[in-house]
């Protein structure tokens, strides 16, 4: 299965409501501008004629009389015998017109039109709400609307047709931050993957370093998060699926201490790509953000250059939630670029739209998943069509 199918087939709480909006819209729009058929009854009603006047009762019909036998007189023997008359041939009985058969009517008859409204002042405040319903935001919700807008305003438009103007114009927002994790020749290529708890880091650093491997990437892991050992511990799962060694440490160490100890052994081994893991920390923490700037400063001992990328990990479920994180962690750490996780858990997909429009951070991959394969590269085009319901 591609990964455009997996990301159609789970985004259906985003889809589906956007979905479910958009035909509501529609067909509100399509039965206001229909006629009323009440009215139009009593339209025909008036044009109508009044009863005629009643006729007089027909004249009894006189029964016809059978005309006498023509009967010629038998000719006297000897006499010359008369020419027989020929009768007048009766003219045939006109035919009937024909008449289409049931089923070619049946099947000359055009299916019913899908229902479209015209598009004006209030529809569009209609797809302004929905599309805020699906946590796009005020400000992108507005610039997207008011671009579909532009020259179509008056227009009979369908719910089929509304879907693929929003594709567009979402794809169109979208298309400047679908970048990949860039890579550079500096070995180690440090990254920093930093999150709120629960966003999906763990997982992410686990399914990035598999991908990283498979490419032929040399990659070494560092456990960060010190404090949760679950967290440890599912990186040792992932390490061991994908053959890349993991540095720990004692539960209650240093964070710091160790992705200082992670560069080195990267930096002897010759190793492409050095992950770090991070505890998660919520972003009015203000000591839990403070070791984030530390870990940062103790990198930069090592190589003032580092971290070459921080990525900031975001669950789709927190909705608009997310763009207060990304400028929490945006001053602490100077992110580089976003992954989003769990967009197939979220009815408001459209976050991620919200966050291209407001901060323009390279977005470098998506999951919807929990396999392997279910964290991919941002693909505009892909993503817009399956939030808003189309094929690709």
């Amino acid at each position: 299965m591609s990964f455009f199918s997996k990301l159609k087939d789970r985004l259906t709480r985003s889809s589906s409501k956007l979905e479910q909006g958009l035909d509501a819209i529609v067909e509100e729009g399509a039965a206001e501008d229909a006629p009323d058929p009440g009215a139009a009854a009593e339209v025909e009603d008036a044009r109508a004629p009044g009863p005629a006047p009643a006729e007089p009762a027909p004249a009894p019909r006189p029964v016809p009389v059978a005309p006498p036998l023509d009967i010629a007189p038998i000719p006297s023997p000897g006499a010359p015998v008369p020419p027989a008359t020929s009768r007048p041939e009766a003219e045939p009985a006109p035919e009937a017109p024909a008449r289409r058969g049931l089923l070619d009517r049946l099947m000359g008859r055009a299916a019913p039109a899908a229902p479209r409204r015209v598009l004006d002042d209030e529809m569009l405040e209609q797809l302004e709400e929905l599309l805020i319903a699906a946590d796009m935001g005020v400000d992108t919700a507005m610039r997207v609307t008011a671009n579909l807008a532009e020259g179509r305003m008056g227009r009979r438009l369908s719910t089929e047709e509304i879907k693929r103007l929003l594709a567009t114009e979402i794809a169109r927002i979208m298309e400047p931050v679908a970048t990949p994790m860039p890579l550079f020749p500096k070995r180690p290529q440090v990254v920093l993957v930093v999150g709120v708890n629960g966003s999906g880091k763990t997982t992410t650093i686990g399914k990035l370093a598999s991908q990283f491997r498979a490419a032929g990437k040399s990659v070494v892991i560092a456990a960060g998060d010190t404090f949760r050992a679950a967290a440890v511990e599912q990186l040792q799962v992932w390490g061991d699926r994908a053959g890349v060694p993991v540095m720990t440490a004692p539960e209650g160490s240093d964070p710091a201490s160790l992705a200082f100890d992670a560069m080195g052994r990267a930096e002897a081994e010759g190793a492409d790509l050095l992950l770090i893991d991070t505890a998660g920390r919520l972003q009015n923490r203000a000591d839990l953000m403070e070791e984030l700037s530390k870990i940062v400063r103790v990198i930069r001992k090592k190589d003032d250059s580092a971290p070459h990328n921080t990525l900031l990990v975001l669950d789709a479920t927190t909705g608009q939630n997310a763009l207060m994180q990304v400028e929490v962690f945006q001053k602490l750490a100077q992110v580089s670029g976003l992954v989003m996780t769990k967009l197939d858990g979220t009815a408001k997909g459209g976050v991620l739209v919200a966050l291209a429009d407001r901060f323009g951070l390279p977005i470098h991959a998506i999951g919807v998943g929990e396999q392997i394969d279910d964290l991919d590269a941002f693909d505009p085009e892909e993503f817009a069509a399956a939030l808003v319901g189309l094929d690709a």
